[in-house]
């Protein structure tokens, strides 16, 4: 019987693996890209940026509404607007404080 010769298929190299290898690291490569993960700079910055920029108007302006909702129905002008108002600042700057601290 004729003994066979281990080739590199054998020697625990599988072309199946190889490729499936190739794939999956071109797969990360293209996750990455698409997320933008790993991206340092400016444009990180501009994120954050944007990020503190929405939180600090989505509080005020958040706020504001509700107050003034609740102003409408109880006719207790302005001070259920300015203490909503208040309250959405202090709630937009703990936010703005969490984000900017580096995670743990």
């Amino acid at each position: 019987m004729a003994e066979i010769e281990p080739g590199p298929d054998t020697l625990g190299e599988d072309a199946r693996l190889r490729s499936l290898d190739e794939r999956l690291k071109a797969a990360q490569n293209d996750e990455v890209n698409r997320t933008g993960a790993g991206k340092t700079g400016s444009d990180a910055g501009y994120r954050l940026g944007n990020r503190v920029l929405a939180e600090l108007l989505g509080g005020m302006v958040g706020g504001a509404l509700i107050g003034w909702t609740f102003d409408w129905f109880a006719g207790t002008s302005p001070w259920g607007l300015l203490v909503m108002l208040f309250l959405g600042i202090i709630v937009a700057f703990r936010n703005i404080i969490r984000i900017s601290q580096p995670p743990k």
